[in-house]
């Protein structure tokens, strides 16, 4: 019963992973769709002043 209620727990925290991909840091992939996402509206992705490169929420879209 044990190792049960461990996969479930595994399994739980593995979905609230996935819910901010690679934990809100802005790599390609990230920046890449941030940018997709932002041109699709009219918009263009620029980094907020005194913002953090590392970080995707460091990141808006201006211009919409």
């Amino acid at each position: 019963m044990k190792p049960v209620i461990a996969l479930i727990a595994a399994l739980g925290l593995s979905a609230c992973a996935d819910m901010a991909p690679d934990g809100g840091v802005a790599n390609y992939d990230t920046l890449k769709a941030a940018q997709q996402t932002c041109a699709a509206r009219g918009g263009q992705l620029v980094l907020k002043d005194q913002g953090n490169a590392r970080e995707i929420d460091a990141y808006t879209c201006k211009g919409t």
